[in-house]
């Protein structure tokens, strides 16, 4: 057996090629809560108030370590336990970032 014959049985494998690549893309940064000055908490409240089941909205909020968006129909819209569920998706109101009412095409 030839020198570079027995080397390459020692030449590492990539039994899942492109898994390394793919780990680096689900990597998430961890970001911190962002606090909401009063200002801003008085115009939230006054456009979750404008919200309503079955109104098309797009909403950004925080969910374990990161800022996510979400677009869909509310489904339900709950003041009492301070919950908006958008299809499928239960956002407490305090993780409410931001959101936009999208208008009926």
């Amino acid at each position: 057996m030839s020198r570079e014959e027995r080397a390459k049985q020692f030449m590492p494998f990539a039994a899942l090629k492109g898994y390394p690549e793919a780990l680096r893309r689900k990597e998430k940064i961890i970001v911190p809560k962002r606090e909401l000055s009063e200002e801003y908490g008085e115009v939230l409240d006054r456009k979750l108030h404008g919200i309503q089941r079955k109104d098309m909205v797009s909403v950004i909020y925080f969910c374990r370590g990161e800022y996510l968006k979400v677009t869909g129909m509310v489904s339900r819209m709950d003041p009492t336990a301070g919950i908006l569920k958008v299809v499928n998706t239960k956002i407490p109101f305090g993780d409410i970032y931001d959101i936009e009412r999208k208008d009926r095409v």
